[in-house]
């Protein structure tokens, strides 16, 4: 008998989620009561195939069980989330999930240069300093950080902070976790960007760079776990303006400068995002 057989393969509906039920997964985790959801058919969605968007638990749960499961991500092809606000719009189904398979066609330098432009054409001189030292030049990506754990350890420490909040557990059929926005559909940054796939395409560049992973979504509130985050003060003000063109609202319902951001960001190991 194969060594796969003796394990315990996805319980429950769990192989819903994704588009090849046929690939061997397994989950050794026993997982609390919860069920997948469904995209609501009222609500407008942008990907044709029709499947879950995810999986929710009924209740909060420790960030004990969110460590396991990430562990375990490897051979369960599952993400786990701490999901905050559960009942809307998770448990309604208000969610747009997009193809993972676009995240790829979007460039994070093309994005952040767009918002930056964008923002330049509107702004008078006078509020450029807000974003010095940059102003309305556009300063592209920061150069990487170097880590200072494991990101998976990482990971899980910001987990168990964050499950003290009382967060129900999500689970979603992805390969890594920048890609959690696309998939499940989050709406929460609509006012800032209409897709969520460029917005995963700049996670993806922060999880190369930054050792970053997504461990926690709210209805317009993103937590991240950073391994390798900026030290220095330069570094710190790249990585800002990374920051902002993702996410303005940190900065201007925040400390209202660049370098007041930065200050605040330098040697955290872990990023908290919300948009208005």
């Amino acid at each position: 008998m194969d060594d796969l057989d003796l394990r315990q393969h996805l319980p429950g509906n769990l192989p819903q989620l994704f588009a090849d039920a046929s690939v061997p997964r397994t989950l050794s985790v026993p997982l609390p009561a919860g069920d997948v959801v469904w995209p609501d058919p009222g609500y407008p969605q942008r990907q044709l195939t029709l499947r879950p968007a995810f999986w929710v638990s009924d209740d909060p749960v420790p960030g004990e069980l969110w460590a396991r499961l990430r562990a375990e991500h490897e051979r369960s092809g599952l993400w786990p989330l701490l999901l905050d606000e559960s009942d809307q719009p998770w448990a309604a189904g208000q969610v747009a999930p997009e193809p993972v398979s676009e995240i790829g066609n979007y460039a994070p330098i093309a994005f952040m240069s767009e918002v930056w432009s964008d923002w330049a054409e509107q702004v008078a001189d006078e509020d450029a300093e807000d974003l010095a030292p940059f102003g309305l030049q556009c300063p592209g990506p920061a150069p990487r950080g170097m880590a200072l754990e494991d990101p998976g350890v990482v990971a899980d420490r910001h987990a168990r902070a964050l499950a003290g909040r009382g967060m129900s557990l999500g689970l979603v059929a992805v390969e890594r976790s920048a890609d959690v926005l696309a998939a499940v559909g989050w709406q929460g940054a609509l006012n800032h960007n209409e897709w969520t796939a460029p917005l995963s395409a700049v996670l993806r560049g922060w999880e190369e760079r930054f050792g970053a992973r997504v461990v926690g979504l709210g209805f317009n509130t993103l937590e991240l776990s950073v391994a390798g985050p900026p030290v220095t003060t330069r570094h710190a003000l790249q990585v800002a303006a990374e920051h902002w063109a993702f996410c303005p609202d940190i900065l201007f319902q925040g400390p209202g400068t660049l370098a007041g951001y930065a200050e605040e960001i330098r040697g955290r190991t872990s990023w908290s995002f919300w948009w208005d």
